[in-house]
């Protein structure tokens, strides 16, 4: 239940506060006043988009805020454990609240912390059903009347219908993953290809360099890069000298020869000898090693072509996976994860087709569950509609509900679309609602529908100038209606009818004011005789008619 409902600064409305009961309350005014500045705020709170101009000229921001009944229940709702963790231990209220800049920006609140727009609709679509002039053109849409038909089905079409989406939805899964399956054919040779060439390590890549351009050398008999500074066949020569020759080690030892003939004169040059002895020794073994090394080079024509392939083919890789060798490992084990499914496609395909036979056979039975489920609820709406549209001065019309097959068989919400077939008159057929309802025809249906929701639907119902278009005897009738569904749930309805606002559990009026450049509507609680003054105000007479106001009393006094 809405308690409170706060708004400041939105349109016309520079402050108002509606305390709002239970039963039927109404909101009046004249055309213009700015009654449509609650459905407006109502919008709001429940996540509605902000729309442009909405707030007041002149100020920095609109706020709207609502005060609900907390539903215990709620705290045992998985999906609501995130949201509700806002509000204060032992709430018994919950307070939503919506603030749009005048530069449009909104921000949403719950229990005064911040929120989303979602968080808004999760809650209020638990808390409200808005009936307004849009709900004209939702009426006429085919998943709306199959949403309407599966919930006048209850818990066990709720039941059903999850059954359904649930062996829809394995069945989906299954069939992509076969297609996947069997279009993998090519994508195995590719993958298995890449996967190849992924396979070393990055310091792989740096030695194929190396060793490509030292192959190079030695193929052409060229002098090696500058990096390497000699010839090849003078590198270890240079260093450790050969037989007879002069080399850097010889003249090291001659060095340290000379360095050493001298020992004890002096400790400094004693350490100094020590050091270039160590240089002979390192001198020694780099050129043995060098040698050794150079020597074992061979000109490899084939191991060359070999290299340039393949590091040829990881640059290419590299590109394409990323820029570096690191990306392209990445891809690799990618790469290795499929393969390992692939190999086993054979065996999964096998699997699949048996899977998917199993789950068509549940798919099947749960259509025609679901199917059987919506023929009964069809009729038992279509039954309970047409007795209330008789009730609501439109003696004789009918409502008809067709299941009608799509044209697969089956789709994500059954085997069947439903259309809604209004004959308004008798003797006349049936036609599409979308084609053959007017404005008041829709909205008597749309109240009809309102008034026959599933017992523990409990939501507020907010009417929004439902009963445009009508007036007389079926203004009586759904004045008469909105009274009786107000009976068991909170109602609340924006109108320009007396014989709506007559009935009225609680009154609200609007009035608009150009007392300055900007105008101002301001909403007021009404009681007694202001009641009747208001009701005799929208049935059009003057304050000085006695006989209207007599008329208004009687007519006020009569609903209570």
């Amino acid at each position: 239940m809405l308690r409170e409902l706060r708004i400041e600064n939105l349109l016309l409305i520079e402050r108002a506060e509606l305390q709002l009961g239970s039963g039927l309350n109404v909101l009046t005014g004249e055309t213009g006043a700015g009654k449509t500045v609650l459905a407006h705020s109502l919008d709001l709170l429940m996540g509605g988009k902000a729309k442009r101009g909405i707030v007041r000229p002149g100020a920095d921001e609109a706020w709207v805020e609502g005060v609900f009944d907390l539903p215990p229940a709620w705290f045992t709702e998985p999906g609501l454990n995130e949201i509700l963790e806002r509000l204060p231990a032992g709430s018994e209220e919950l307070v939503l609240g919506r603030r749009v800049s005048a530069g449009g920006r909104t921000s949403a609140f719950v229990g005064g912390r911040a929120a989303t727009a979602a968080d808004l609709r999760i809650l209020t679509e638990r808390l409200l059903a808005f009936y307004g002039q849009h709900e004209h053109r939702r009426l006429t849409i085919s998943s709306a009347q199959l949403a309407m038909v599966d919930g006048a089905g209850g818990k066990a079409q709720g039941r059903r219908l999850a059954a359904y989406r649930d062996a829809w939805d394995k069945q989906r899964n299954a069939r992509t993953e076969l297609d996947e399956l069997l279009g993998r054919d090519q994508a195995r040779e590719r993958t298995s290809t890449s996967t190849a060439l992924n396979s070393r390590k990055s310091n792989r890549q740096v030695r194929g360099s190396t060793r490509r351009t030292i192959l190079r050398v030695s193929a052409t008999g060229c002098a090696m890069p500058k990096d390497f500074g000699w010839p090849r066949t003078t590198l270890a020569t240079e260093l450790r000298g050969d037989e007879g020759g002069e080399g850097a080690t010889n003249e090291l030892a001659a060095a340290s020869t000379g360095i050493g003939s001298v020992a004890g004169v002096d400790p400094e040059l004693d350490k100094l000898a020590g050091r270039v002895e160590s240089l002979v020794l390192e001198a020694e073994d780099i050129g043995a090693e060098l040698r050794s090394y150079l020597e074992g080079i061979a000109a490899d024509p084939q191991r060359l072509a070999e290299i340039e392939v393949r590091l040829d083919q990881l640059d290419r890789l590299e590109r394409k996976h990323g820029g570096s060798i690191e990306k392209v490992l990445e891809h690799a084990e990618w790469c290795r994860a499929e393969i390992d499914r692939l190999e086993g496609g054979e065996s999964r395909e096998q699997e699949l087709r048996q899977e998917l036979a199993v789950l068509e056979e549940v798919l099947g039975k749960a259509a025609a569950d679901l199917t059987a489920g919506r023929s009964d609820a069809a009729r038992k709406l279509s039954e309970a509609v047409t007795t209330d549209l008789n009730e609501l001065a439109m003696n004789g019309a009918t409502l008809e509900i067709e299941l009608v097959g799509v044209p697969d068989g089956a789709g994500p919400s059954g085997a069947e679309t439903v259309e809604f077939m209004l004959a308004p008159n008798p003797g006349m057929d049936a036609q599409p609602l979308r084609d053959s309802a007017s404005g008041g025809e829709l909205s008597r249906v749309m109240l009809a529908l309102a008034g026959l929701g599933a017992g523990d639907d409990h939501r507020a119902l907010i009417f929004d100038e439902i009963d445009a278009g009508i007036g007389g005897n079926t203004a009586t009738a759904v004045g008469e209606r909105l009274r009786t569904v107000a009976t068991d749930r909170q109602v609340l309805a924006i109108t320009h009818l007396p014989q709506v606002a007559s009935r009225a559990d609680t009154h609200f009026t609007i009035a608009k004011g150009v007392e300055s450049d900007t105008a101002t509507a301001t909403v007021t609680s009404l009681k007694g005789e202001a009641v009747v003054e208001e009701v005799r105000r929208m049935m059009g007479a003057e304050s000085g008619d006695e006989a209207a106001t007599r008329h208004a009393r009687e007519l006020v006094a009569s609903q209570h």
